[in-house]
C-alpha cells in the first residue's frame, strides 16, 4: 500500500471544501483567542507528573507581544536528572513491548491530531506566526511522521531480519535495538513538525525521550506531549523538560546518562553536541543545522516558474526555515527579466497578521530577530544594492509584532556575510552568472549543504546540477518552491556538510535506523 501525505488543503481544495477550510481555522483562531483571556501555565512532566520549580518564563506571541501565550516553567539541573532518571525507569518495559501493541499507540496519536488538526494549527500561528497554509502545513507533516514511521515500522518487522547462513547448522539474524533514554532538542520554526519527527523516531524504535521545547516557541510541543499522553504512551516514555536552551537544553545534553542526543538547530550549538558526543562511551548525535540554500535560474528557464518557486521558498514563514532560498543566482541573459517580475511578484504579496486569510509573509519570532535583520540590511546597502524592502512594517496596526519586509539584495562580493552565513530572516541575495558551471561552484562555495534547485528546461543542465551540487534535497523546476517544501516518504530530508551528521534523511525508513544499533544474533543447530 502506498503512503499516502496529509495535504489537507489541497485535499479540502480537491474535494470543492475550501471556504469549509478557512471557516475551521478561523473558528479555532477564535477559540484560542478566548483561551488567552485565563492565564495558563505549563510545567514540565515527568514521569506523567507536572513538575514546578516556581520559576517562569513568559512567552508571547510575536504577531503581537501584548499577547502572553502562557507562562512556562524554567527547568534546570535537577530536573533534567530527574526526567532521565524517569525515562530509564521506563525504558526496561517499552524497549521490549511487543511492536504491533507498540504501534496501536502511534497510530490513535495520529488520529488525534487529525481530530484535533485546526486547534493545533491555530497554536501554532500565535505562538511562532505562521500564517494558515503554512500552520495547517506543518500539523500535517507531525501527521505524516508519526504514521509513516509507525508503517516503515511494520513493513520491515521493526528492521529485524534472517541473513544468509555462512555455514549450513547456522541460523542469523540481524536485529535492531534501541540505545535507551534520547534527549530530543526542539526548533521553533517547527515547533510540532519536526518535534514530531524527533520524537517519534526516538520512542517508536524503542527508546525513551527528553523533549526539549524552544523557548521561543513551546507551545506546539506542550501539545504533542499532551497527544502522546492521550493515545497511550506510558508514563516516563516522554518526558517534557520546560525552560530555556542555557539551562534547560544545556542540562540535558551535559548529562552523562544522555545515550542519543535529536537536535535540530543552530550549526555553532549543532558542532558543540557533536563535539560533546566522545564520551566515555561515545553516543549517537543526530543534528539537522540548517543551510544556505541556493537556487540557479538559467537562461533556459521558465521565468514564471523561477519567480514563483524562488519568492516562496525565500520569503514564505519570514525565510524563517533551515530549507529556505536565501541565494540565487540568475544567468545574465536572463537576470533583468527574472528581477523586473520578482519585484513585481513581491509587490503583490501581502506583509501582515498571518490570521488574516491574505498574508503571505507574517512576523519573525523576536526582537533579536528584528535587530539582525536591520544589521544585516545595514550592511547590504553599504555593500550592494536592496531593490525591495530592508526595514521594519510601517503599519501602526502592526507596530507591537516583530514585523520587516522581504529584502531582495544584489551586487555583494562573493565573500560577503551575506552570501556565506546563514541568516534565517526574509533576505534573499541575488547575483548574476554566465556559465553554469561557475554557478555550480559558487553555489556549493559555503559550509552548508541541505537543499539547492534549479529552474531549466534543458535536460543536460539540470543533470549536470543533480550530479554536481552539493546538497541532500535538491529540486528542478518546482514553482510550489525551488529550494523548500520535502514531503514525508517523498523527499528524504537531510543536509550534507555542515548542514547534518548523519547522512541520511528524515522521513524514510532507513532514517529510524539511526536510533537503533545493530546486533547480530546466530544461533547454530
Amino acid at each position: 500500500m502506498t503512503f499516502k501525505n496529509q495535504n489537507t488543503y489541497d485535499l479540502m481544495v480537491k474535494e470543492g471544501e475550501e471556504a469549509s477550510f478557512h471557516t475551521r481555522y478561523e473558528r479555532a483562531v477564535e477559540r484560542f483567542a478566548q483561551s488567552l483571556e485565563v492565564a495558563s501555565r505549563y510545567e514540565s512532566m515527568i514521569d506523567g507528573r507536572p513538575v514546578s520549580t516556581g520559576k517562569y518564563f513568559t512567552d508571547t506571541s510575536p504577531i503581537d507581544t501584548g499577547m502572553v501565550i502562557g507562562e512556562f516553567s524554567l527547568g534546570g539541573k535537577k530536573e533534567a536528572s530527574m526526567a532521565i532518571d524517569s525515562a530509564y525507569r521506563a525504558y526496561q518495559a517499552w524497549s521490549v513491548m511487543d511492536l504491533d501493541k507498540r504501534l496501536v499507540i502511534f497510530h490513535k496519536a495520529a488520529e488525534i491530531m487529525r481530530r484535533e488538526l485546526f486547534e493545533i494549527a491555530a497554536a501554532v500561528t500565535f505562538d511562532n506566526g505562521k500564517d494558515r497554509y503554512e500552520a495547517v502545513g506543518e500539523v500535517d507533516e507531525a501527521i505524516d511522521f508519526i504514521s509513516f514511521y509507525a508503517e516503515q515500522m511494520k513493513r520491515r518487522n521493526g528492521f529485524t531480519e534472517k541473513k544468509p547462513a555462512a555455514y549450513p547448522d547456522e541460523r542469523p539474524i540481524s536485529v535492531m535495538r534501541p540505545y535507551g533514554v534520547w534527549a530530543v532538542i526542539c526548533p521553533f520554526n517547527f515547533p510540532i513538525a519536526i518535534s514530531a519527527g524527533m520524537l517519534t523516531a526516538a520512542i517508536i524504535t524503542g527508546n525513551t525521550a527528553v523533549l526539549k521545547p524552544s523557548s521561543p516557541a513551546p507551545l506546539a510541543v506542550h501539545m504533542l506531549y499532551d497527544i502522546y499522553e492521550r493515545a497511550g504512551v506510558p508514563p516516563g516514555v516522554i518526558n517534557l523538560l520546560s525552560g530555556t536552551g542555557s539551562t534547560a537544553g544545556e542540562a540535558l545534553v551535559s548529562n552523562e546518562k544522555i545515550d542519543g542526543i535529536a537536535f535540530t538547530g543552530s550549526k555553532e550549538v549543532g558542532f558543540k553536541l557533536l563535539a560533546s558526543s566522545l564520551r566515555r562511551i561515545p553516543i549517537p548525535v543526530i543534528t539537522e543545522l540548517g543551510g544556505k540554500n541556493p537556487a540557479i535560474v538559467t537562461e533556459k528557464a521558465d521565468l514564471a516558474r523561477a519567480v514563483a518557486g524562488v519568492a516562496s521558498s525565500a520569503f514564505s514563514f519570514s525565510g524563517q526555515k533551515c530549507s529556505a532560498c536565501s541565494r540565487a543566482y540568475v544567468h545574465e541573459l536572463v537576470y533583468d527579466d527574472f528581477m523586473v517580475s520578482l519585484l513585481m511578484h513581491l509587490s503583490r504579496l501581502k506583509v501582515g497578521d498571518p490570521r488574516e486569510k491574505g498574508t503571505f509573509m507574517g512576523p519573525v519570532i523576536h526582537q533579536k530577530a528584528v535587530d539582525d535583520y536591520l544589521s544585516h540590511i545595514s550592511l547590504a546597502q553599504r555593500d550592494g544594492i536592496v531593490h525591495t524592502g530592508g526595514e521594519k512594517v510601517a503599519s501602526p496596526e502592526l507596530s507591537k509584532g516583530h514585523f520587516v519586509l522581504p529584502t531582495v539584495v544584489s551586487g555583494l562580493p562573493e565573500e560577503h556575510h551575506l552570501i556565506k552565513n546563514e541568516l534565517f530572516l526574509p533576505i534573499l541575495c541575488v547575483q548574476r552568472f554566465t556559465d553554469l558551471k561557475d554557478a555550480v561552484r559558487r553555489a556549493n562555495d559555503v559550509d552548508y549543504g541541505l537543499t539547492s534547485g534549479i529552474y531549466s528546461l534543458d535536460p543536460e543542465e539540470v543533470n549536470y546540477f543533480f550530479e554536481n551540487i552539493e546538497a541532500g534535497v535538491t529540486y528542478a523546476n518546482r514553482a510550489r518552491g525551488a529550494t523548500t517544501g520535502s514531503m514525508v516518504g517523498a523527499q528524504p530530508f537531510g543536509g550534507w556538510k555542515a548542514s547534518g551528521s548523519t547522512g541520511l534523511g528524515s522521513g524514510t525508513g532507513m532514517y529510524l535506523t539511526r536510533y537503533m544499533r545493530q546486533q547480530s544474533r546466530t544461533t547454530v543447530r
